[in-house]
């Protein structure tokens, strides 16, 4: 396993953003960038957590909606989500959040495993969490999250 992919588990930096009251990081390595709402074009039969394709000077992205992939309710209407494109094995994915949070930097004493009390969806799309101060910091599995055959999509996108 290189040092990046085992960030998570021996502290790193993470590009944190909130997606309902939670709070989820990304290796900061993964992230390519973050954006304001993109225009999506929807992509006809896709499976329902693909948002649709966002045009990132000329590369066409897939957007995930990570609401909609952790099996939480719909955005309040009128909100747009914020992009955080990440690398995959397979290119650019914009994962589409409620908020973008800070980087923050961790300290490998604080990583735990996540709780099994924690919701099943949620739980699978992580590899574990930090316990900060104030709250908890769940480490987005990147991989499973755009891992759209795990979800019956038949696809793997990731």
């Amino acid at each position: 396993m290189s040092a990046t992919e085992n960030a998570s588990e021996t502290g790193g930096q993470f590009a944190t953003f909130f997606v309902d009251r939670l709070l989820f990081g990304v290796e900061v390595l993964r992230v390519q960038e973050v954006l304001r709402y993109q225009e999506i074009t929807s992509v006809p039969k896709a499976p329902d957590v693909i948002e649709g394709l966002i045009n990132l000077r000329g590369q066409i992205v897939t957007a995930i909606d990570v609401r909609r992939r952790l099996g939480l309710p719909a955005r309040e209407a009128g909100r747009a989500p914020m992009n955080m494109v990440v690398r995959s094995d397979d290119g650019a994915v914009s994962l589409l959040v409620d908020e973008i949070g800070d980087v923050l930097q961790v300290d490998e004493s604080a990583f735990e495993p996540t709780p099994e009390n924690l919701d099943a969806r949620i739980r699978d799309l992580t590899t574990g969490m930090y316990k900060l101060k104030d709250r908890l910091l769940l480490i987005l599995d990147t991989k499973k999250a755009v891992d759209l055959g795990a979800i019956g999509g038949g696809q793997d996108i990731g």
